[in-house]
């Protein structure tokens, strides 16, 4: 008899946008082989010492709030695409959320309370639309590292409300760091591990830079007994694309389609497969396709570029 192999997550990162979604903006997540989207809400911190997030306010984009969320879920479950919901934290011009931290034993409380009212909310809208995966929290390593005992009580918390299964999104250079990993049903890892520092990198580079990465992944699964999702993925079709790809800055503009193809193709050939890896949500794509990437845009969607028609193929094999 042979064993049923467990279908992996093929995921896209939905970018929310002003407007609702309809079958329109769902036939290409489709049309790409993908069985899983992404939807990330939005809370906003003033800087990194600020205790207070604000969400679903009337001036954010429709896609961030909510009511916007709790759309995107149904609209894109009604076409058979499945759901992890992935509420964000974004800082005031753009400050990396790890470095986000209270200098008083008062804003951390202030801040924890804050959270918690974040993501219970958001973990009631993903059980009432029976989302599949529910994503704690995004790049918090400062937030996690110093109050771990919010997190676990947090952790318990969701699970009175949301009953599905429940991750969190790890940067890359963190992941084997996170101390709640056993109460979790995914290692989360944000995947922008550095393969290359050539400005195109080959894919056997690549390849080879993978083998440090892929054996502390393992290790890391095999200690928690969690399968690892990558809760994004991606590169930039830039110069240097593979040296630091969480790197989204302007002033990168040299556009390398070759570099965004052969990294990809090197965390498909070395990771995909592997029996750890439960699969990932490429970073990032638009609900208007036609509109979105194209050979002349240097960021990380891979709409309508070359590393697309890749990741359909690799999507069709799973």
């Amino acid at each position: 008899m042979m064993s049923h192999k467990k279908e992996k997550i093929k995921g896209v990162s939905f970018v929310a946008s002003r407007d609702s979604i309809a079958l329109e903006h769902i036939k290409p997540i489709i049309n790409l082989n993908a069985n899983y989207a992404s939807i990330m809400p939005f809370g906003f911190i003033k800087d990194l010492q600020h205790p207070e997030i604000v969400f679903n306010m009337d001036s954010q984009w429709f896609g961030e709030t909510k009511a916007g969320t709790r759309q995107y879920n149904e609209a894109l479950k009604s076409e058979g695409v499945k759901i992890m919901m992935k509420p964000q934290v974004w800082v005031w011009k753009g400050e990396f959320t790890g470095f986000i931290e209270m200098e008083s034993e008062e804003n951390w409380s202030l801040l924890e309370a804050s959270y918690s009212k974040f993501i219970l909310e958001f973990a009631q809208v993903a059980q009432e639309t029976q989302v599949e995966i529910f994503c704690i929290g995004t790049e918090l390593e400062r937030f996690v590292i110093v109050r771990p005992e919010y997190w676990k009580g947090l952790i318990n918390e969701i699970k009175e409300i949301y009953k599905g299964q429940l991750t969190y999104a790890a940067n890359w250079n963190e992941f084997n760091s996170i101390p709640f990993w056993d109460d979790l049903d995914f290692i989360g890892v944000d995947a922008y591990f550095p393969l290359s520092a050539s400005k195109t990198p080959s894919l056997a580079e690549c390849k080879a830079s993978w083998q440090q990465h892929k054996k502390l992944l393992k290790d890391t699964s095999e200690k928690h007994g969690r399968p690892i999702v990558f809760t994004e993925f991606g590169y930039r079709s830039v110069d240097y694309a593979a040296k630091e790809p969480w790197r989204s800055d302007q002033d990168m503009t040299e556009v390398n389609i070759e570099a965004q193809n052969n990294a990809m193709q090197s965390l498909f050939e070395e990771v995909w497969n592997e029996e750890w890896f439960a699969g990932g949500f490429v970073w990032k794509w638009f609900h208007e396709h036609k509109h979105a990437g194209g050979v002349n845009n240097s960021q990380f969607t891979p709409q309508n570029k070359p590393v697309e028609s890749f990741i359909k193929a690799q999507y069709a094999l799973q």
